[in-house]
């Protein structure tokens, strides 16, 4: 027998040994657990950062009637508050994801050691981690972690979950998690979900519309209401019965929701009015460079923004300018068809190819599928087959052509008729339509198609106006001494410009009146007069005020600027025009017209009049507030009137007679720039100002005679029927403290003490004094003689006409 081991001995060394070890490595491994512990929690996020938090929301914007015409967000979210959202939504959500949710205390523990289980021989194999997760787990995750799939992101949402449960009620936490969950459709939380899907508010869902929406959070891609409408209507049943099982609904209920056929919108879209691209991609552009906004709060704070569009007239500005395009372009000619295929196997993925502007719904993808004679037959991209209208056939053969094969764009009949022939114009243009009282835009449309392009020519557009500037040459020299009685030669006149070269400008009907008054002159829109009213009161003051009216920020004080050589916008001819529609005031066109934060209160108001009694009540006899009409006072109201009612004249008598159809009272002015590449039409009633200008954006030629008149009045007229067409007549305000006097059949008004006297009146009636007298000789008493009714030619209190060999205007 062995003697028993020794103490101290080599066994009970070697035990020793083994045993600290032993000690070393459990001493190793929890040092090694609390490091990682301690790097996996030292980044941890704290739960009472959610008691403030808000979910990145898009801020949205309505038309002054409260029609939503758009959304700014980089996350299509609406806020829902939970007072908000039914209780069937929410019960939907709770059977689909954590039916004890109001009964455990963020976890549950069960179903997350199970899950945590089976994560061991997932991770193993390399299959992604399953959740277990309740909804408080989903917000810690969604919110305070990143997506990643590990364990110690699933342990730092389960403390998260804790310690939420400890910070919040169980009714923000519910809050938060529908609001800011993932849904598919581009739509984050349950608000932009049932706008995008079922084009409804939350409010509106039916029980198996709830169910669906209730059914995506595992996978919106999976249950997609198109693509995969089998599983998405069987994941929808499942969260129906759940909600019968847990007794939130009856059998009954339930029955009838399952029954329901899943219809969804075809895409998801930011809203239903869709005829304001160009007013909303401006109404952001403005926002961006708000102090008050900017980028993040724009794109995520969920303001909302009211702005200053009126629906029915943006939608009819809409369609006169697209309608007006088309009909120019129609009137030169066929241009061809936009593809062509040998075969018609697959011909549709061909055209689908080149895009259709979305502005025009109607118009139909087609291929030619026989041209013979005078027919031609084709067949559109959905199937349907049918003759060219004759007329659209002889047009298309006028131009390029057109035969079998021939990939066409085509309107299909609304009364069993024919298909009638379409092409996307190449021309373009702008309207815009503005109050002139309040600066307020109404109606903006920046191009024929936002879709084809998003380039807004009323705001962006740097053209030269042409003739439509002329008032402000007017308006300058009724400021400048001249009156309705004065007259200026309407002649040939050569100037001499930069190198000796001559400059000289002629009227458009190559002819000449001689001596007009200047409302004959403007209504004429004669070219030479202009230059030498230009002449005499200064290009210095002419190019002041309109710097003033805000046509441009700083105009060259040549003659050539008179004509409507320098560049501006549709946008600010309008503010400009409303200056002589509300009686001299400067306005500031806005397209914004008030930004309230998320709690309601404003944080930008366009209109900054003070008004001391404003919150004060209407009781009894109290007298109602008084505020201020807005803007400086830029131009004598006399003078204003003067020129609307000049302007009235240009439709009445003028180039724009066109627009007596509309049957109301009504002024404006044409406008056509060199080589016709510009046609114009500023016009206006007493309460609208409307700007129209038709032109190619490389600025070629539109084509000998399409001048303002032809191409830019039309436009004007459709638009002004529809915005009109309830309006009882308005005439036109005048001063209170203007003098009237007869000149040439017209009356006409004047500032006190610059009306022509009873005599003077019945001498510029009888005809001139006897005698030759020179033209433009100017007496100290400042009458003109020499000139058709001299006596009532009454020429500026300022300084003489410059002589014909002085240029320092000119250049």
């Amino acid at each position: 027998m062995n003697p028993p081991p020794v103490a101290g001995g080599p066994r009970w060394r070697g035990l020793g040994i083994a045993g600290l070890a032993a000690l070393g490595l459990i001493a190793l491994g929890a040092l090694a657990v609390g490091v990682y512990a301690a790097w996996l929690f030292h980044d941890m996020p704290d739960a009472s950062d959610l008691v403030d938090y808000h979910p990145p929301t898009a801020t949205r914007a309505y038309a002054w009637d409260g029609t939503l015409i758009g959304e700014f967000s980089r996350e299509r979210r609406i806020f829902v508050p939970y007072d908000a959202i039914p209780a069937q939504t929410a019960q939907a959500f709770l059977a689909a994801e954590d039916h004890s949710f109001f009964k455990h205390g963020g976890v549950d523990v069960g179903g997350f050691a199970r899950a945590q289980m089976k994560n061991v021989v997932n991770l193993a194999q390399g299959r992604r981690l399953e959740g277990g997760s309740t909804i408080t787990q989903q917000v810690a995750k969604n919110i305070l972690l990143s997506n990643e799939q590990t364990v110690g992101r699933k342990l730092k949402e389960a403390i998260l979950a804790s310690q939420l449960e400890q910070t919040l009620s169980k009714e923000r936490i519910l809050e938060l998690y529908m609001n800011e969950i993932w849904l598919g459709y581009r739509s984050y939380g349950v608000g932009a979900a049932a706008y995008n899907y079922f084009g409804k508010s939350v409010s509106e869902l039916t029980l198996a519309e709830s169910a669906y929406l209730a059914a995506l959070p595992k996978g919106p891609d999976n249950y997609h209401p198109i693509r995969r409408k089998a599983q998405a209507i069987a994941r929808r049943n499942w969260v129906i019965d759940q909600m019968a099982d847990l007794g939130w609904i009856t059998r009954e209920e339930a029955k009838k929701a399952m029954a329901e056929d899943l219809v969804v919108q075809a895409a998801p879209t930011r809203s239903q009015y869709r005829d304001a691209d160009y007013f909303v991609e401006e109404v952001r552009r403005i926002a961006l460079d708000m102090k008050e906004l900017g980028d993040d709060r724009l794109n995520a704070g969920g303001y909302y923004m009211r702005t200053t569009l009126d629906p029915q007239l943006q939608s009819a500005a809409k369609q006169a300018l697209m309608t007006g395009l088309e009909t120019y372009d129609r009137r030169h000619g066929w241009r061809g068809a936009f593809g062509h295929v040998t075969t018609l196997t697959g011909w549709q993925e061909v055209a689908r190819k080149t895009v259709k502007p979305r502005e025009r719904q109607d118009w139909k993808r087609a291929v030619v599928t026989g041209a013979s004679g005078g027919s031609v037959t084709v067949q559109t991209i959905d199937g349907a087959t049918g003759s060219l209208a004759g007329q659209d056939v002889s047009w298309a053969r006028a131009g390029k052509g057109i035969g079998a094969g021939d990939l066409v764009f085509v309107e299909p009949p609304k009364d069993g008729g024919p298909y009638r022939l379409k092409q996307v114009p190449a021309v373009n243009g702008a309207l815009v339509a503005m109050e002139p009282y309040s600066g307020r835009v109404v109606a903006m449309v920046g191009g024929y198609s936002f879709s084809l392009s998003s380039f807004n020519r009323a705001t962006q557009a740097l053209r030269q106006p042409g003739s439509s500037f002329k008032p402000i040459v007017y308006a300058t020299a009724l400021e400048s001494g001249y009156t309705p009685a004065s007259t200026v030669l309407d002649a040939p006149i050569t100037l001499k410009g930069y190198g000796g070269q001559d400059w000289s400008p002629e009227n458009y009907s190559r002819d000449y009146y001689g001596a007009l008054t200047l409302r004959k002159g403007l209504e004429l829109s004669r070219n030479t007069m202009t230059v030498r009213l230009a002449q005499s009161v200064g290009m210095a003051k002419i190019a002041t005020m309109a710097e003033r009216l805000g046509v441009t920020k700083k105009m060259d004080r040549v003659l050539a600027m008179a004509l409507g050589a320098g560049e501006t916008t549709t946008y600010r001819m309008a503010a400009a025009y409303s200056t002589f529609v509300n009686g001299g005031k400067l306005v500031q066109p806005h397209l914004i017209e008030m930004v309230e934060d998320r709690n309601g209160k404003v944080i930008w108001r366009a209109d900054r009049r003070p008004c001391d009694r404003c919150d004060a009540g209407f009781f009894g006899d109290a007298e109602s507030p008084r505020i201020a009409r807005t803007g400086d006072q830029v131009m004598d109201p006399i003078t204003a009137y003067q020129i609307t009612s000049m302007l009235e004249g240009v439709v009445q008598r003028g180039t724009a007679t066109q627009a007596l159809s509309v049957g109301k009272p009504l002024g404006g002015k044409t406008g056509t720039t060199n080589d016709y590449r510009s046609a114009w039409f500023m016009g206006f009633s007493p309460n609208l100002v409307v700007g129209v200008y038709i032109g190619f954006d490389d600025n070629r030629s539109l084509g000998n005679n399409e001048t303002g008149s032809v191409a830019a009045v039309p436009i004007f007229v459709d638009f002004m029927t529809q915005a009109l067409k309830d309006k009882p007549p308005v005439p036109f305000k005048a001063p209170a403290n203007a003098k009237y006097a007869m000149i040439r059949g017209i009356r006409e008004a004047f500032r006190p003490g610059t009306e022509p006297s009873v005599s003077s009146q019945a001498l510029g009636a009888a005809g001139t004094p006897s005698g030759p007298q020179p033209y433009n000789q100017v007496f100290p008493n400042g009458q003109i003689t020499g000139a058709p009714n001299a006596a009532a030619a009454v020429s500026p209190q300022a300084p003489p006409p410059k002589k014909k060999d002085d240029l320092s205007d000119l250049f």
